[in-house]
């Protein structure tokens, strides 16, 4: 998660943004290519939006901190949790059609609170939360990536969260239901898909409590669906895919993450053929090393979790690729941990969001000791 960065500026940034959206419509529906144009200023770093507060700023004592695991109980906590200050809703899976034709999808809702506390205002339009979603679908066959955005304010409807029933949408785009039914469209490609749970819930870190630092309350609440049997349909342009694979699903939500001196992360979510699946992410210093609080899970066909430390994973690159914006991303992998010796690939190189906030998630292959498919997010670079 990110940088030495002024939170508060950036979310004053991010603010600003939705305000505009909301005025000339309530909501941006844009393609990768222009979205810079529309925030008139560089795209955030995702990572600033999740640095430590400023301890200048009195507001920030009034969110809750993650400083112990919770009882979770579901599906009240795949709703919101409101005095947090940030959460995301994530999703993203590889599926293909009967006859071999892949696709890599991802789906993203970020809730962002401006204040701890609502200030009682008479109109109907009043809110401390801002929303933001994502949706990117990689073709792999037609070797195209699609990305969009959008983005509104939590009030009239336009965007929110429930648990139960399990409702999270922004502007049209949501995912509701047990089982969870992604419906999203822009610009000529939509997902319409369904997610069986799969595997029992896995908590992350100790029991939920992710820690990614060593001051009390740089933490998340975490925890995973880590192989959801997944069907339904995509379409690009006018040819709609019926579709079926595996999804996975993780819920965050944390008022600070990381300490200072954090730039970023590399995140891995592998599903192996074997029924086991691999978490793991690495918190990046500036000079490129990772720090202590990295770490993962393995998980076993059976779901029993097992806890990977930074010092029992060696994640090594193999390749870089340099986008169009200039940034130079690692891209390609080998990843090792417990039996396994496992090669990363991207799908395709080009799997970059250059939107209001600018990252590197894509679609990858697994080959060495086992197969497999998975997601990799590049934050900070």
């Amino acid at each position: 998660m990110p940088t030495e960065f002024s939170l508060r500026n950036v979310l004053v940034t991010f603010g600003c943004f939705c305000v505009v959206g909301v005025i000339l419509g309530g909501c941006f529906d844009s393609a990768a290519q222009v979205s810079a144009e529309k925030t008139g200023d560089k795209p955030i770093q995702i990572g600033q939006l999740l640095s430590d507060p400023l301890v200048a700023d009195p507001r920030v004592a009034g969110y809750a901190r993650a400083t112990v695991a919770p009882t979770f109980s579901f599906p009240a906590d795949h709703g919101p949790h409101s005095d947090y200050r940030t959460e995301w809703w994530y999703w993203t899976g590889n599926v293909t059609t009967a006859d071999g034709r892949a696709f890599g999808y991802q789906f993203t809702v970020f809730r962002f609170a401006m204040a701890p506390t609502t200030v009682p205002r008479a109109s109907a339009w009043a809110t401390r939360d801002t929303w933001l979603a994502h949706l990117a679908i990689t073709d792999v066959d037609g070797q195209k990536f699609y990305a969009f955005e959008r983005s509104a304010r939590g009030a009239g409807g336009l965007a929110g969260a429930q648990g139960d029933p399990f409702r999270v949408h922004c502007e049209g785009w949501q995912v509701s239901g047990t089982p969870m039914r992604i419906q999203a469209d822009a610009g000529g490609v939509a997902l319409d898909l369904t997610m069986q749970a799969g595997k029992p819930v896995v908590l992350q870190g100790d029991q939920g409590l992710s820690r990614k630092g060593a001051e009390p309350g740089n933490a998340s609440l975490y925890y995973s669906l880590t192989r959801m049997p997944t069907t339904g349909t995509i379409r690009i342009g006018e040819r709609r895919h019926d579709v079926s694979g595996t999804s996975w699903m993780d819920r965050e939500w944390s008022t600070s993450a990381l300490e200072a001196g954090v730039v970023g992360w590399d995140w891995f979510a592998l599903q192996l053929a074997d029924g086991r699946e691999v978490m793991f992410y690495r918190l990046r210093r500036a000079d490129g090393t990772a720090t202590n609080f990295s770490g993962g899970t393995l998980i076993a066909s059976d779901g029993s979790v097992t806890r990977l430390s930074a010092a029992e994973v060696t994640l090594t690159s193999t390749a870089t690729w340099t986008s169009r914006t200039g940034t130079k991303y690692p891209a390609a992998w080998h990843l090792r941990a417990a039996d396994l010796e496992l090669d990363i690939t991207p799908r395709l190189p080009d799997q970059e969001l250059d939107l209001a906030v600018r990252y590197w998630e894509g679609a990858v292959v697994v080959s060495g000791s086992q197969r497999g498919v998975g997601y990799v997010e590049l934050a900070g670079y």
